[in-house]
């Protein structure tokens, strides 16, 4: 051997055995992957040179039943007849021998011991490529940049003794692959974390507050004798008010400010008829021409409401603004009200805002801010960035 080989020899053997912890710290640590891909990543960079290891991931992405698996028996047949051939290579040379100066010398039959590890790679290909409608572009492809130039070089380790090319790009391959897997695993995790979001706007829409529909169908009650036509206002109101809310369970992407005015604006009408001489509301909104998420501006005026309403203090006044900067929209909610304390725990209007602003950072960057008003009351500011500043200049 060549003098200069053994130090890239061991160069490449550390470099290898680095990218392999690496991949199995990465397994190990990140977030984003479910326990069975984790368990899987570790094993595979554990022993990454088990030509069987991505038969089991891609049956587990396409759904299959890895244990009732025909492609899995043929894998792991080809992988006991590779070691019985190693078996039967102790007692002969035909495949490979030590020479008496210690070098790895290759046999005649050589390919012939290379051949079920190339068979299975091949094998993998094929189901691959037949059962790519059944994963996810990115899967396909993450498998096909490991298993294509694996293939390649098993082939040409056949023939040729490139042993520490063929490690150093199983390796880098599987990093490669594992990027790419990682990365849809991180977008579905994102995916699942919105349904969460959504999911919760619908429970807060289904637990709306038992006595504000009490009160309000007792005040339609008793105003269908003393104001008729109030009466037929509030319901109309009401209607809109429920309407908006049970329509915000079925979005799953953001709406149009002015439709979270609207709900906003027939959810006061509804409070102001119960409370006429006890809550005042001034809107302030010249800038409307943007999105947020379903759930964002009602719920924050109801909390003001909710929490800043004393039938035997000062009326309460809500103040409803929106104003775009250079980069962003603003929705600004401030009331006189008592307000309550940003740092206090297990409060129940950090559960409805903090439910917003999740929202907001995972449907469109925004942000939510609480902060006490000058004077009294509490100020609330979502900031949402503008997707196209120069498309929605007023």
């Amino acid at each position: 051997m060549n003098s200069w080989l053994i130090p890239v020899g061991y160069t490449m053997c550390g470099a290898l055995l680095a990218m392999m912890l690496m991949g199995i710290a990465f397994s190990a640590f990140m977030p984003s992957l479910d326990r069975w891909n984790r368990g899987f990543f570790i094993s595979f960079f554990s022993l990454l040179f088990l030509a069987l290891m991505p038969i089991p991931l891609l049956l587990h992405c396409c759904g299959e039943n890895i244990k009732q698996s025909a492609l899995l028996r043929v894998g792991i047949a080809l992988w006991g007849v590779f070691w019985l051939l190693h078996l039967v290579g102790q007692y002969t040379d035909i495949f490979y021998y030590i020479a008496p100066d210690h070098l790895y010398v290759r046999g005649k039959l050589f390919p012939l011991l290379i051949a079920p590890l190339a068979a299975i790679m091949l094998f993998t290909i094929g189901a691959l490529i037949k059962k790519r409608k059944k994963l996810t572009k990115r899967i396909y492809v993450a498998l096909l940049v490991y298993l294509l130039p694996t293939a390649a070089l098993i082939l040409l380790y056949m023939f040729a003794p490139v042993d520490i090319l063929i490690s150093f790009w199983m390796v880098l391959s599987a990093q490669t692959m594992f990027g790419l897997i990682l990365t849809d695993s991180m977008e579905q995790y994102m995916r699942q974390q919105q349904e969460i979001a959504r999911q919760r706007a619908g429970i807060m829409v289904l637990q709306m507050r038992p006595h504000f529909i009490y009160n309000t169908m007792m005040t339609i009650y008793y105003l269908c004798k003393q104001d008729a036509d109030k009466a037929q206002q509030v319901t109309l109101d009401f209607t809109e008010y429920l309407r908006k809310n049970f329509t915000a369970i079925a979005s799953e992407s953001t709406v149009p400010f002015t439709e979270e005015l609207k709900h906003t604006q027939a959810y006061l009408a509804v409070e102001q008829a119960q409370h006429e001489d006890n809550l005042f509301v001034q809107f302030d909104t010249p800038h409307t021409r943007f999105r947020v998420p379903p759930l964002t501006l009602q719920p924050i005026v109801e909390n003001a409401v909710k929490h800043g309403l004393d039938p035997d203090g000062d009326p309460l006044h809500i103040f409803v603004k929106t104003r775009q900067t250079n980069n962003h929209s603003e929705i600004i909610v401030e009331n006189n009200g008592a307000g309550f304390d940003p740092a206090a725990n297990n409060d129940e209007p950090h559960i409805a805002l903090n439910n917003i602003r999740q929202r907001l950072q995972m449907m469109c960057g925004g942000e939510l801010t609480i902060a006490p008003r000058n004077g009294g009351g509490t100020v609330v500011k979502v900031t949402i960035p503008l997707q196209n500043p120069e498309a929605v200049q007023e």
